[in-house]
């Protein structure tokens, strides 16, 4: 019997360390019992359960987006929406303040950041980037472990009419190097039910003490398994239910303090639950997606699915069907929840979901064109299928042509060589057309070839270089035209470059943006020293000149644009372009050549979409922030410099002062306002005479072309010129080179992130549009409440120092949270003042309470000893801090007394304070006598020859006292 716990206890191991993979026949019932309720009626029945039953209050499911929460990129489990709760940061006024138990089914997403599927979905039968996760709580100990085992005890067996003798239980063994004694409350609570000793197993910290990250609440969990051997053979077991026990916090330095309020915090995997309850081996063969299994199969005209995993999965074709079937669910999740796919953070994780659904549809199971987006429910068509289509469209070219590279690439390779990184980055080094790099391995990982990974590190390593330097204006370096090679165009009549094409986009009905493609001839070829070739080979990076570019290259202050450029005629072979440059009228285009290019090759360019439409809404919002600050500060206020990317902007402007978080906060309404009007963006070159004297025209102080471009914003740009119109005093106008949206609404939003000052009279500002501005306003309204919340605990002040110490160390979290949170910086300076005058109120009521103690432990103390040259005692005391005011005031109230005291504390630590009488001294002396007592428990002292201190660690305390006294008799 010993024997096969100890084997059942191993396989448990493995599934609480790892989330397990459901493998085997997918079809075979684990019961001869009669198929549960469908989906929708466990989750019913969950939730009714602890509604009706246990009087729960149903709470609806949070957004997948999370709200204020920078840690996460998805809401990925239950409990994230009660953060501020577990955290003590509820606002007290808030509808959240009185959840004492709560019920409800939450959305999640696990696909980036710290807990991510992505890779797993479609390799087994369980793993997936959307489920629902069923959860229980109870708050401020409402009820705890004995209620919370019950209560899942009685759903489990009695309302889902599970087997008892298929459920097993883990609880948490303790952790001696942490203090923590193993959980037996829990063990003997499920013994009290009825679970066999056998099947009550105990794990450490790492399978059964819950964290919410490295600070925080945390407490010891139980966990219930079940298992799908059902007794035939070892055990197979697989979690289904997990129970916290929050009631510990791990403080910054990595001990744990007991909380204040203890919580419970439940979390049970619907389509998990549901596969047990529907006997089945695998969550993708049950009723969450069998509709959407069949639905393929018909847009599809696949063979039917089969459940196969690894070798068995002959052409992947199940493996495609797993992962279409769970990437749409996710999809239309997420854009239902104001996630659409993008460029950076969440977006970009949703847009590589996307197209890993496209590329499974379209290469495995042969989907048409428009499969992907006709599985989204028709409820739902005109929120999210449409953007599933357009992208998927956008895509399916992409796709094949990537196909074709690597088909023609593997055709040169030898039997063992590798697919070259250049290739594989080529394909991805595009936003707009590139496949997904994993997307890459994987299509050579079921072609068997093996890709140079280390020439990829070294690859993304240069770009990540690259993208460092574009936070900053390029400095003219590398690749360039110097003043010899220039001379030379000029000698031979090359005409400067022809770049009116970049100018050339439109806007579509829907809100997108169309960009053409443009065609070119090489005039010119450099190599990185700069010398002048007729040709490069294979994998060099060099510098092109072009009669005539669609490319942005880098100026007044706007990033240069990246893409890709091809041989007209070898549309298989991507030359990726990492930026362009002007030198002296011609553009100079940064790139990788795979193969030979050579003079008077004709090219067709790409811009990359998504780069350059970031580019376009940061400019346009540049010009708005300019504007507003006029407003807001009056006409003196002049910019400097501008510096934008896609992922920020920055303006320096002028100012008498630092701006006040009043006036910042006004130039950011002014901006919004703007913005929500939806203003068009009128673009014109003029002759530059026309813009002399315009009143209210923004331009700097450098040289302009004649003619000028001028781009207003609301009023066509005769109007604005026309000088009796005063128009540019309204509104934004200024000479500009650099492209722009054509509406303001797709700016979003602008929230400045930054000020400082770079000199006397010159304030630079950073500032984020669109989803980044949304969300940091959310960090910062959830900040906001986290203060609120700070101030009202302290005006109701503390009970004793450990409570008024948790505060401060709470205002002090709050602090840095402030201080490093991309929020509105207008916000970010009021919460900081606010925080600040918190703290000192908390200080200052630590002293008042630290005094306090001291004072009543002194008496105590005094009562205990009779008057004498000597006092050594041991003392309660939370701190260093108490420890030594006690010591001052014993040696006060009786100045010819030499005081020493310990202090116990957790985990073997001892705390030591000490001061010898005047009288004493000099041969008796506080910094030797704390030496001797705490070097005799190992730890160190430090002090003067009045007052010392020190720390150490035993568990014999009485013989440390005896060194204490002993040392000091043989002073005096």
């Amino acid at each position: 019997m010993a024997a096969s716990v100890a084997a059942a206890a191993r396989r448990l191991r493995r599934a609480i360390r790892r989330s397990p993979a459901w493998r085997g026949p997918s079809h075979r019932p684990l019961s001869s019992e009669p198929p549960a309720a469908k989906a929708s009626a466990v989750r019913a029945a969950f939730l009714n359960f602890f509604r009706d039953r246990h009087g729960h209050r149903l709470v609806p499911s949070a957004s997948v987006r999370p709200r204020g929460d920078p840690s996460l990129l998805f809401v990925n489990a239950g409990m994230n929406q009660f953060k501020p709760i577990f955290l003590g940061t509820v606002d007290p006024r808030s509808e959240m303040a009185g959840f004492r138990r709560v019920a409800n089914s939450q959305k999640c997403v696990r696909a980036g950041g710290r807990h991510n599927d992505l890779e797993d979905v479609g390799r087994d039968l369980s793993h997936h980037t959307f489920f629902e996760m069923l959860g229980n709580w109870a708050f401020g100990g409402e009820y705890f472990k004995e209620e919370a085992c019950s209560m899942a005890w009685e759903l489990l067996t009695q309302v889902y009419g599970i087997p008892t003798e298929r459920l097993w239980v883990s609880y948490f063994d303790g952790d001696p190097k942490a203090g923590l004694e193993p959980d037996l409350e829990t063990r003997d609570i499920w013994l009290s039910l009825g679970v066999p000793a056998t099947r009550v197993l105990s794990f450490g910290p790492q399978e059964n003490f819950w964290e919410m990250g490295n600070t925080g609440p945390c407490g010891p969990c139980t966990e219930i398994h079940y298992d799908l051997a059902g007794g035939v053979g070892a055990p197979q077991l697989v979690e289904l239910w997990n129970l916290v026990f929050m009631q510990h916090n791990r403080e910054a330095d990595g001990s744990l303090q007991p909380l204040p309020q203890w919580h419970v915090d439940t979390g049970m995997g619907l389509e998990r639950l549901v596969a047990v309850l529907q006997g089945k081996h695998s969550t993708y063969d049950t009723d969450l997606f069998s509709p959407l299994l069949h639905a393929i199969q018909q847009g599809c005209r696949a063979p039917p699915y089969l459940g196969r995993v690894g070798v068995a999965d002959e052409g992947r074709t199940d493996t495609a069907y797993r992962v279409v079937a769970d990437h749409i669910r996710t999809l239309s999740v997420c854009i239902s929840d104001g996630v659409f796919p993008g460029m950076s953070g969440p977006p970009l994780v949703l847009r590589r979901i996307l197209r890993r659904a496209v590329r499974f549809s379209m290469e495995i199971l042969k989907a048409p064109p428009g499969f992907l987006g006709s599985l989204v429910p028709v409820v739902v068509e005109t929120l999210i299928s449409n953007l599933v289509l357009e992208d998927e469209a956008a895509f399916l070219a992409s796709l094949e042509r990537g196909r074709r590279i690597i088909d023609r690439t593997l055709r040169t390779l030898g039997p063992s060589d590798m697919f070259p990184a250049e290739v594989a980055w080529s394909l991805s080094l595009s936003g707009d057309l590139g496949l997904p790099l994993d997307m890459v391995k994987l299509m050579l990982e079921e072609k068997g070839v093996q890709l140079d990974s280390t020439g990829l590190e070294r690859l993304a390593q240069e770009a990540a270089q690259h993208q460092a330097r574009q936070a900053e204006p390029v400095q003219k370096q590398g690749l360039w035209l110097d003043v010899h090679a220039l001379g030379e165009l000029q000698r031979q009549g090359v005409p400067p470059t022809d770049s009116s094409p970049k100018y050339n986009y439109s806007l579509r009905p829907n809100g997108s943006y169309e960009f053409g493609t443009c065609e070119a001839q090489v005039l010119k070829l450099y190599t990185e020293d700069g010398t002048a070739v007729a040709s490069v080979g294979k994998g060099q990076r060099c510098g092109l000149l072009l009669d005539r570019t669609n490319f942005y290259a880098e100026q007044g202050g706007q990033a240069s644009d990246r893409g890709y450029l091809v041989r007209v005629g070898q549309e298989d072979v991507l030359f990726p372009v990492a930026r362009a440059q002007v030198c002296g009228g011609f553009i100079l285009h940064e790139a990788v050549a795979p193969e030979c290019l050579q003079i008077g090759d004709q090219v067709q360019l790409h811009v990359d979409k998504a780069w350059r439409l970031a580019c376009m809404a940061k400019h346009t919002a540049t010009h708005l922030l300019n504007w507003a600050l006029r407003q807001t500060l009056g006409p003196g206020t002049e910019q400097q410099g501008s510096h934008l990317n896609p992922e920020q902007l920055r303006l320096d402007v002028t100012t008498q002062t630092a701006l006040t978080p009043e006036q910042l906060r006004a130039v950011e309404n002014t901006v919004q306002e703007a913005v929500q009007q939806d203003k068009p963006v009128y673009m014109e070159e003029v002759p530059l005479a026309l813009t002399a004297q315009v009143p209210g025209l923004r331009s700097l102080d450098e040289v302009y072309p004649d003619p000028v471009r001028v781009v207003s914003v609301g009023v066509p740009v005769a109007h604005a010129l026309d000088p009796a119109s005063q128009a540019a005093l309204q509104t934004s106008v200024e000479l500009c080179c650099g492209t722009h949206l054509l509406r303001t609404g797709a700016v979003g939003d602008l929230v400045i992130i930054g000020d400082r000052q770079l000199s006397k009279g010159t304030t630079r500002l950073l500032a984020i549009t669109g989803e980044q501005a949304q969300q940091a306003r959310e960090l910062g309204q959830n900040l906001a409440q986290e203060v609120k919340a700070a101030t009202e605990r302290l005006s109701q002040g503390s009970r004793d120092v450990a409570e008024a110490l948790r505060l401060s160390k709470n205002i002090g979290r709050l602090i840095e949270a402030v201080d490093t949170s991309v929020m509105p910086q207008w916000q970010r300076r009021e919460l900081l003042a606010t925080l600040k005058m918190l703290q000192r109120r908390a200080n200052t009521a630590i002293r008042k309470l630290q005094i306090g103690q001291a004072a009543k432990k002194t008496q105590e103390l005094l009562e205990r000893h009779s008057k004498g040259p000597l006092i050594v005692d041991t003392v309660s005391a939370e701190s260093l801090s108490v420890l030594v005011k006690v010591v001052r005031q014993l040696c006060e109230q009786a100045p010819s007394t030499s005081v020493l005291l310990l202090s116990p504390q957790s985990m073997g630590k001892v705390l030591c304070a000490c001061q010898v009488a005047q009288g004493a001294m000099p041969t008796f002396t506080a910094e030797a006598w704390a030496l001797a007592v705490c070097s005799h428990m190992g730890g160190k002292a430090w002090g003067s020859r009045v007052v010392a201190q020190g720390t150490g660690s035993t568990t014999d305390l009485e013989a440390a006292l005896s060194t204490a006294r002993a040392y000091a008799l043989s002073q005096l």
